[in-house]
Order: structure tokens, then C-alpha cells, then sequence
């Protein structure tokens, strides 16, 4: 059994159709535990609180089973804020950091500046994956650019696969799920 911890974004009240959602249903039929909880104010989130949340479902993920995250959006600079805090409870074994906005892009929303994101100069725990669309409108500068080479870690650049939300069509996306299952899994893009 693996535990997930599964994380939305910025304006997401977890729809049932969104690829998070259906992730969730997948790993729990499969017998994982899964954690997919809905974080406090969606629309206008306050860092230290998701910080606290963040903090407080990791704890509550079994501790001898493999321990995964998988952040979405604002969830994704979320768990870099907590790295570069080196946050107690951090320690999973794999993160799956899934189109993070830019810093100039949260600057642009005053509901999201404060989670502008800290100095890339961490070291982040366990193995960590980033994936973006190469036309991400949050990430206008490329994700890869932001965050891949700064952070140093393995890049999955999706084409036309924009925020990898519901907008951009992400409901069943069957390359996450298997990447969930064996991280040496591709990540591509969901089928047409």
C-alpha cells in the first residue's frame, strides 16, 4: 500500500471531474490510502493556514507505507514553501509537482502574493518530478525555466497541455495514475 496526499490549487473546490478527483477515486479503488482534502478559503488562500493544513494531513498518512504528494497549481508553490521552511513531516519519498504558477504571476493576484515564492536555494525531500504545459498561461515563462532547472529536478514539458485543469480538458488522465503506480512511468499528456 502507498499513501497520497493529493493537493489542489488556487479557485479549486475539488470537481468531480477534474483529473485530481479522478486520480483519488483510481488510487483508492486500487487500496491506497489517499488523502485528497479540501484546503481552507480556496479563493482566497492564507499561506500559514495551508501551511498548517499541509502539515497537519501529512501527518496523517501511514508512516510505513511508501508516502507520495501530489501538488497541483498553487499547491505545488505551497510545498515549496514548505521545503525551503524545512517544515517538519516533509518526509516523503515522492513529489509530483504539477504546473506551478509563476511568481510574477501570483504577484499580478493580490489573492494568491503572499505565497510569492521564496529563494529556490533548498534542497527539496524526496524524489521530485515536475510537469507542465508548454503554453501554461500561469507560468508564461516556462516551467521548466522557473522551476525545473533551479530546483534541479526531472521536467515533463507537455505541449498544448496548458494548466493541466478542467479548462485544458484534464478529467481521467491515465499517464498521472500510472506514474502514481511506478514513478519510472512517462508523463504525457492525456489522450485526445
Amino acid at each position: 500500500m502507498t499513501a497520497y496526499l493529493i493537493l489542489h490549487g488556487w479557485q479549486n473546490r475539488r470537481p468531480k471531474d477534474h483529473w485530481q478527483h479522478w486520480l483519488a477515486d483510481r488510487l483508492g479503488e486500487f487500496g491506497h490510502q489517499v488523502e485528497y482534502p479540501q484546503l481552507p478559503e480556496p479563493d482566497d488562500p492564507d499561506l500559514e493556514v495551508w501551511l498548517g493544513e499541509l502539515g497537519r494531513h501529512l501527518g496523517g498518512l501511514d508512516g510505513g507505507a511508501e508516502r507520495v504528494v501530489v501538488a497541483h497549481s498553487l499547491s505545488a508553490v505551497l510545498w515549496l514553501h514548505a521545503a525551503a521552511r524545512a517544515m517538519p513531516g516533509l518526509d516523503v519519498d515522492r513529489v509530483l509537482l504539477v504546473a506551478p504558477p509563476s511568481g510574477a504571476v501570483l504577484a499580478r493576484h493580490p489573492e494568491v502574493a503572499r505565497f510569492a515564492l521564496p529563494s529556490l536555494e533548498f534542497t527539496l525531500p524526496g524524489q521530485t518530478r515536475l510537469v507542465a504545459g508548454d503554453d501554461d498561461p500561469y507560468c508564461e515563462e516556462g516551467a521548466d525555466t522557473v522551476y525545473g532547472t533551479p530546483l534541479a529536478v526531472p521536467t515533463d514539458i507537455l505541449p498544448g497541455a496548458a494548466h493541466l485543469d478542467l479548462d485544458a480538458g484534464y478529467g481521467p488522465w491515465p499517464a498521472v495514475l500510472g506514474w502514481c503506480l511506478d514513478p519510472t512511468a512517462p508523463i504525457m499528456a492525456r489522450p485526445e
